[in-house]
């Protein structure tokens, strides 16, 4: 029997497969080269006494022990509860950071004062170290009362606006010079050139500064958590366990491997999202 064509419907699962084979594979291997190192012994530059590396398996058992004494919970059941509060917040924070990035881009691209007078200066601003930006991010909202999530939502903000920003501003400035010249021939003014040609245009470039920006605004949310030291969220766990780390390392590893995963899933999420929005264009291009 003739093979099926090959149709948008049985195509586009298979880089999803191809990515989490080798998400599986890259992770194994991950933990090959943890047990391996530990085998060998060293005290330099990392030793590998179970205080300083604990096996994986030790890891992973901790994950499955109560998450406190007489709880029912396990630990990485918490842990999980724990990193949904920080994705919600990286959400927020994204979608914030998104906003104002998206903004700005248009700004920078349409007002040519605005690009040469504030483009040095964004970049300057994600020069500042994160630890010196975050606790008065955290003391400001807390003395005008907003809860210790607003300004964790603040931090992530700050860290994923830029990324969208460069991103989008090439998009913008991506649009073929004929297709702006026919726009002009037609009368089109410049609000509706920007939404109906260049928004379009920079689509694929928006995207992908948000895959950027979903990674910065986790990070921002972690480090925003134990900056503000108060709340909910798997940064505040980090800080915790970090506390009692000589009673069980194994613990602060795990709140790590399971930050990590939440990371991998929040930016893979986006991964998916880009795929489904630009399936069409990819096939009206070939």
């Amino acid at each position: 029997m003739a093979d099926l064509p090959e149709t948008p419907a049985t195509r586009w699962p298979r880089p999803a497969i191809r990515n989490t084979v080798s998400f599986v594979a890259v992770f194994l291997g991950v933990f090959g080269m943890w047990e391996g190192y530990k085998a060998t012994g060293l005290t330099w530059p990392i030793a590998t006494d179970d205080l300083s590396l604990p096996h994986v398996w030790r890891i992973v058992g901790g994950l499955l022990e109560p998450a406190r004494r007489g709880a029912n919970e396990s630990l990485g059941l918490y842990l999980l509860g724990e990193a949904s509060v920080t994705l919600r917040e990286a959400l927020y924070g994204l979608a914030l950071g998104a906003t104002i990035g998206l903004v700005l881009a248009v700004l920078l691209a349409e007002v040519g004062l605005v690009r040469r007078g504030l483009l040095p200066w964004l970049v300057v601003s994600q020069t500042v170290p994160l630890v010196a930006i975050a606790p008065m991010v955290v003391i400001w909202g807390g003395k005008v009362g907003l809860p210790a999530w607003t300004a964790v939502t603040g931090i992530s903000a700050y860290l994923s606006f830029l990324p969208v920003t460069i991103n989008a501003l090439r998009g913008l400035e991506s649009t073929p010079i004929i297709q702006l010249e026919l726009m002009r021939t037609c009368g089109a003014r410049r609000l509706q050139t920007l939404w109906w040609l260049r928004f379009p245009a920079a689509l694929p470039h928006l995207l992908s500064g948000l895959k950027l920006a979903a990674t910065a605004s986790v990070v921002g949310a972690i480090v925003g958590e134990i900056s503000a030291g108060s709340g909910r969220g798997i940064g505040r766990s980090i800080l915790t366990f970090t506390y009692y780390y000589a009673n069980g390392p194994e613990k602060l590893y795990g709140a790590v491997a399971i930050a990590a995963v939440a990371g991998v899933l929040f930016v893979q999420t986006l991964n998916l999202v880009e795929a489904l929005t630009l399936r069409h264009r990819d096939r009206s291009s070939r």
